[in-house]
């Protein structure tokens, strides 16, 4: 919090002021990040096509911010408010698709994961644009595939 504070010109103090603990950064930082994921998801697509909307929105902010998505991973206790509702929503997705929810649950964003966090840097070098995410969308077209016949 102090490195922060000081790369902000702030004191550490009033970072305290606004969140409790370096958790309560984190989780505040995913809220403003992974908001958009869930944002007018429009309520007519079919339970396949919403997961998929989740899915290619919560990889691309995973792609723009993946140091972020590394520090909820290092910050268990950093996991709940928007991301949280994100594993939520595709959990209850996917129980009216499968009879494996979890698993797929866990497969389909670990893969976000995966193709998402090769672009994180350890070091302050800018960062370099990811490559189109063609290639996601259709490894993820293919697992969405292997759940079964699209329902409406």
């Amino acid at each position: 919090m102090r490195a922060l504070a000081s790369r902000l010109g702030v004191t550490p103090m009033s970072l305290y002021h606004h969140v409790e603990d370096y958790a309560g950064l984190v989780r505040a930082l995913s809220d403003a990040v992974y908001a958009d994921v869930l944002r007018d998801i429009d309520a007519g697509l079919a339970c396949h096509e919403e997961v998929r909307e989740i899915l290619v929105r919560y990889h691309a902010a995973v792609r723009r911010h993946p140091q972020l998505t590394l520090a909820i991973f290092a910050t268990p206790e950093a996991f709940a408010g928007v991301t949280r509702e994100i594993t939520d929503r595709l959990t209850g997705l996917l129980q009216t698709m499968t009879t494996e929810p979890l698993l797929w649950r866990d497969i389909l964003i670990d893969h976000a994961h995966g193709s998402g966090l090769p672009f994180a840097r350890d070091d302050d070098a800018p960062a370099v644009p990811p490559p189109d995410d063609g290639d996601y969308r259709r490894a993820l077209d293919c697992l969405l595939s292997a759940l079964g016949p699209r329902r409406q």
